[in-house]
């Protein structure tokens, strides 16, 4: 089946054979991207295929598929523009697309800017494209891998923090001669306040009003997706990108450092960008990013400690992440060192839990498709690792939810980072905590019917009791883990923990009942 995609023009007809077809992407929504680079209106077609079977494939967040799907037609209306024939096609498959574009147009060549998974690169290679380099980002799969191969860094252990200082220096980014600005290469130290006592106003979040071809995107979508209609948060052209860049330097980056590690219920975006969708989607690039982040700072809008914490996620951990997925292959999406069996508990999956820090998240989840990096890691994925969860679902349910998710991404965030599934390959402990990190760095505790404070009892944390089984479980695995010994050891002075490991098997049945 070959049908037009909704909203789309229809094609005007052709009078001259065009020899050449770039075959456009979902996340390459950039005039500059390499495969478009000296394209030819006059000899070139443009293609864009939207696939069925990926928008059935799982039940997408149905904002995520909103943002693709109309960021691609608003993208191929301004090649239109510049005078492109572009070819937007429904098909059953990718494959069934392009087989269709290729008997209509017979191209001399199709060519593809490399996808970003390891599906696409494999479809490009059996269809027989011609596959050029991404320039979406700043380093280069060949330069990580020859990075890596040199030792990456201390002691010959891959570490992010070696790589964002060999980015630094060879990208100068954020530098002053050979130095790093401030006198430091990081300033995490200062970027991890609690919420602020005080109330504050937080940025307001750049918004666009959906018009007409959003209505037609919104209707398309199978009744299989999940989550709230999009509210105008999510860029769908390079203009809304380019525009939610200058609002957040000129409103929110000086708040964003101080605050990044912060949760506040009500609060789900605080001071934070809000830009990986956009980066993720092509419509921005890091360059353009951190160019503005580091003017902001040079010119004395924003302090040195925001605006390292943010150019540390885009040149360092975004790009370190991208990395490691195509160093490490497709089987790195498989390991579970910790044997986690547990299936996706209906806490994540409908959000119905007690827990309130759990309750306000996964609402974020459902009403955005969003939530920032420490309610994905200390909220969402320290629950299920704590639990025990299987990291394949944990993966596949993150990748399914939010706007920015793409595999390059999940993988080793979840799995490495996340859920420590990879044995250490990536992070040197795991990030888990009881429910103290939670307190500390979240209102989420208050009116909460468990207190963080409790081991074990009907009210204890699920959160702080599941920590120290989860310690008690693993001791011989992390005992001797410099970063994690003394917490092991803890376990031996606990003088309930018998009653702690009651209480675990307690919180897990219910958990996965649905009933914590």
């Amino acid at each position: 089946m070959t049908a037009s995609i909704p909203g789309a023009p229809k094609a005007a007809k052709r009078t001259t054979a065009k020899r050449t077809t770039v075959w456009v992407l979902g996340d390459q929504l950039n005039r500059s991207i390499s495969s478009l680079e000296g394209a030819d209106p006059s000899s070139t077609v443009v293609l864009m295929v939207r696939s069925e079977a990926k928008v059935m494939a799982r039940p997408w967040h149905r904002q995520r598929l909103h943002a693709i799907l109309a960021g691609m037609a608003r993208f191929a209306a301004e090649l239109r523009a510049e005078g492109f024939e572009v070819d937007e096609r429904e098909a059953a498959t990718f494959e069934d697309g392009l087989a269709a574009h290729r008997a209509e147009y017979r191209p001399t060549v199709v060519r593809v800017m490399a996808p970003e998974s390891f599906a696409g690169r494999a479809l490009a290679r059996r269809a027989g494209l011609e596959v050029v380099e991404s320039n979406l980002f700043l380093t280069t799969t060949g330069e990580f891998a020859r990075w890596a191969a040199g030792g990456g860094g201390v002691r010959g252990r891959l570490r992010m923090e070696d790589f964002y200082r060999w980015q630094r220096r060879r990208l100068g980014i954020l530098m002053d001669g050979d130095e790093p600005c401030g006198g430091r290469w990081n300033f995490d130290h200062d970027n991890r306040l609690p919420p602020p006592r005080e109330p504050v106003d937080w940025p307001a979040v750049v918004s666009d009003p959906l018009d007409d071809l959003d209505g037609r995107i919104l209707a398309s979508l199978p009744d299989g997706a999940v989550g709230e209609e999009p509210n105008g948060w999510w860029a769908t052209d390079r203009a809304g990108a380019l525009a939610r860049l200058e609002s957040f330097v000129a409103g929110g980056l000086d708040r964003f450092g101080p605050y990044e590690d912060a949760m506040l219920a009500g609060q789900p975006t605080m001071a934070h960008s809000m830009l990986s969708q956009a980066l993720n989607l092509g419509l921005l690039h890091p360059r353009e990013v951190c160019q503005s982040v580091e003017s902001a700072y040079r010119d004395g809008r924003v302090s040195v400690s925001s605006a390292e914490g943010f150019i540390r996620q885009v040149i360092g951990w975004r790009e370190y992440v991208r990395g490691l997925y195509w160093l490490w292959g497709p089987g790195y999406g498989e390991l579970n060192a910790l044997a986690a069996q547990r299936p996706l508990p209906p806490a994540l999956s409908r959000g119905e839990t007690a827990m309130r820090c759990v309750q306000v998240t996964v609402g974020d989840v459902r009403r955005h498709g969003w939530v920032h990096h420490i309610q994905r890691l200390m909220i969402l994925a320290n629950l299920c690792t704590l639990a025990g969860v299987n990291p394949q679902e944990v993966v596949a349910w993150m990748w399914e939810m939010f706007v920015d998710g793409a595999e390059w991404v999940m993988l080793p965030n979840v799995i490495g980072m996340g859920l420590h599934a990879d044995g250490g390959m990536m992070a040197t402990k795991p990030y888990v905590s009881g429910g103290a990190y939670i307190r500390r760095m979240s209102d989420y505790c208050d009116g909460c019917r468990y207190d963080s404070r409790r081991r074990v009892g009907d009210d204890a944390c699920p959160f702080t009791t599941l920590y120290w089984s989860f310690l008690d479980t693993h001791s011989g695995t992390f005992v001797a883990n410099p970063r994690m010994s003394r917490q092991v050891k803890g376990v031996d002075r606990l003088g309930d923990i018998e009653g702690v490991r009651s209480r675990s098997e307690e919180v897990l049945r219910l958990l996965d009942a649905g009933l914590l």
